[in-house]
């Protein structure tokens, strides 16, 4: 074959990559699923254990041995180890590269705020458990000698924002939740592939006087270093530097997205896999230094990433040999149970104990830790380097063993993340509260009392501080600000509540969650009593202040006991009102299905055609009907579960 037909091959197959890559982000949008399954399945199609190596066999099991079309008879593996040849580390080095910086640039400080101590003790406490106990299960369950037990051990410490980041957004699960798993994403992959190669080259040159500790400084201080010049440089010249008035924001994606690249090429030549971390480190810094045209910037990445991480994942995935897996038997399928259902509980809940984490939370984060590209990559790049040095057993049980606990933990973890979610109840509806004074703060306490997202925007950077110590998710920024509404989740919220103690802003905010944003439900405080009927007359639901004040005192002296159990609402006690749709439910009177309730609800009200009654217990329900249930909150999310949606 001559190097014009061998380049059109290739050419032919990387424009089928990455219109697979494509394809499966597609799918992903669709059906709600994180690409990455899509996207190991094209892989494994394009490699030796795929189409190649199946569909000549099925066409003549079909048609017949004489029957076969040559083209079919003949086919190839469409991707191997050979097919790019030596340049295989280099590409996938630089879209790693691209990758990590892409996932660092979006970990904003503020997310990292929102849950440092179990951020801190994810990376750390957690690193470590996940390290030592995948190693000494690979020790005890393959008998595998302790280096190699050890270097997968490092490698699947990560479980990466390649991986992480899609299911996020099928799954809007807190953003304290979404901030630990990221932030423990991004710094993992750093600190497991630098952590990784030092065990590598110890393993390989065997050499027992090795400084682990200097050589892993060494590639993490090298990191840190270029990382933070290169960051350093480009954000000077986006500042300082009339980069084209013509097209700046064209020249200022493409500086970012050379910068990443450099970064990791200087780093990288200083010291293997210490590009890693330069490239994490430009990431983090110009992702928090408030580029110019930084939302440019971060649309022209994601595109660039979502086809560099296509490409990775489809190629690597081609690369994978079925046999590896199977020769791990049920010692491999050991060490995925013990990866998945002993060490990632465990760290989870050993990291988070004593944050404003719900159990609930904390088992989703359990069962959210798959595996990503990073231990993917450079497994199979250690695994070339040890095939080339004649240690092939090894080099079958490196990749056998990660590529396994990859697909598994991808395939149920990343497929089933929502399902997962959606039965532990961790998908919570999303309230912003503009205002973090003590009206906001006090309904923020409630909200989250019952389970709900809440994002608070404040301006003052005093009261600001006060809401994150007390472990409250809070934004700055100025409410009555599009950007500002939208940066904090307005596109996502089901309820926007504008709480200042200032009346205009108020109107301002309501107004624009109606009208740029489509919030179902908006409310706005009004402070001054004469304003509420304006307020109204424009059609945003208003609270006075004052009448409210009035209404609560003159239920606090006629009714005590009432005004009483009202104020625990969202905390102990529930209201809630559900519509009658279930074919069960309509014709039967209320003392029947009154017994089935969960002890400690009642049937308070029966809503029909505009007007409401205490029921009695001969009335008989028909489809259509609301009915309102009072009673303990466990007590009413169990019958809303039983029954029906809340209205």
């Amino acid at each position: 074959m001559t190097s014009i037909e061998t380049g059109g091959n290739l050419l032919i197959l990387v424009a089928a990559i990455v219109g697979l890559g494509v394809f499966s982000q597609l799918l992903s949008a669709r059906f709600r699923v994180p690409s990455i399954i899509f996207l190991l399945t094209a892989g494994v199609l394009l490699g030796p254990e795929g189409i190649g190596k199946w569909l000549p066999t099925a066409a003549e099991a079909i048609v017949g041995p004489g029957d076969v079309p040559g083209w079919i008879a003949t086919m190839d593996p469409f991707v191997t180890q050979e097919t790019f040849g030596p340049a295989l580390s280099t590409i996938v080095g630089l879209s790693v590269a691209i990758i990590v910086f892409e996932g660092a640039f979006h970990l904003k400080i503020d997310k990292i705020r929102e849950a440092p101590s179990a951020v801190l003790r994810l990376t750390t406490i957690g690193a470590a458990i996940a390290l030592l106990g995948t190693a000494a299960s690979v020790r005890f369950f393959l008998d595998a000698n302790w280096d190699i037990s050890l270097l997968i051990g490092a490698l699947l410490v990560a479980t990466g924002p390649t991986v992480i980041t899609p299911i996020l957004k099928v799954v809007p699960v807190r953003d304290r939740v979404a901030a630990a798993l990221e932030t423990e994403g991004i710094v993992n992959d750093v600190t497991a592939a630098i952590l990784a190669i030092v065990l590598f080259e110890a393993m390989v040159v065997d050499g027992e006087s090795l400084n682990y500790l200097q050589l892993f400084a060494e590639r993490l201080g090298t990191g840190l270093l270029v990382g933070l010049v290169v960051a350093a440089v480009i954000w000077a010249v986006l500042q300082y530097v009339d980069i084209s008035p013509d097209d700046a924001p064209r020249n200022a994606r493409l500086l970012t997205l050379a910068g990443a690249i450099i970064a990791f090429g200087v780093a990288d030549s200083i010291f293997h896999e210490a590009g890693v971390a330069a490239a994490a480190t430009a990431g983090l810094i110009l992702g928090n230094a408030n580029l110019p045209y930084e939302k440019e910037i971060e649309a022209f990445k994601g595109d660039i990433t979502l086809l560099v991480l296509s490409f990775v994942f489809i190629t690597l995935a081609a690369l994978l040999n079925f046999d590896q897996l199977f020769a791990l038997g049920l010692g491999g399928l050991a060490v995925v149970a013990v990866v998945m259902f002993v060490l990632r509980p465990l760290l989870v809940f050993l990291s988070t104990r004593g944050d404003r984490f719900t159990v609930r939370e904390m088992l989703f984060m359990s069962f959210v830790g798959p595996r990503g590209i990073i231990p993917a990559s450079v497994a199979t790049l250690f695994a070339i380097r040890l095939q080339n040095e004649g240690n092939q057993a090894s080099a079958d049980l490196l990749v056998g063993t990660v590529f396994l606990v990859i697909l598994v933990t991808v395939v149920l973890e990343g497929g089933f993340a929502r399902q997962i979610a959606e039965k532990l109840d961790v998908i919570p509806m999303r309230v912003l509260i503009i205002g973090g004074g003590r009206v906001g703060r006090s309904l923020a306490e409630r909200l989250e009392a019952r389970g709900e997202n809440v994002v608070i925007i404040e301006e003052d950077l005093a009261t600001l501080e006060a809401l994150r110590n007390e472990g409250f998710t809070a934004r700055r920024g100025d409410g009555t600000d599009v950007d500002v509404l939208r940066e904090a989740g307005a596109e996502n919220a089901k309820t926007v509540v504008a709480a200042t103690g200032d009346d205009d802003a108020n109107l301002l905010v309501a107004q624009l969650a109606k009208s740029n944003f489509d919030v179902e439900n908006v409310i706005a405080r009004a402070n001054n009593p004469s304003n509420a009927s304006a307020f109204e007359d424009l059609g945003v639901e208003t609270i006075s202040a004052a009448e409210s004040t009035a209404w609560a005192i003159d239920n606090q002296i006629e009714r005590p006991a009432l005004s009483n159990w009202m104020s625990e609402l969202g905390r102990s006690g529930d209201v809630q009102e559900i519509e009658i749709t279930d074919d069960a439910l309509v014709g039967k009177q209320i003392v029947d299905i009154g017994g089935d309730l969960p002890n400690g609800v009642l049937i308070a009200l029966v809503s029909r055609n505009g007007t409401s009654e205490v029921p009695t217990p001969d009335v008989e329900l028909q489809r259509g009907d609301h009915i309102t249930l009072i009673g303990r909150s466990e007590a009413v999310s169990e019958a809303i579960e039983r029954y029906g949606e809340p209205v």
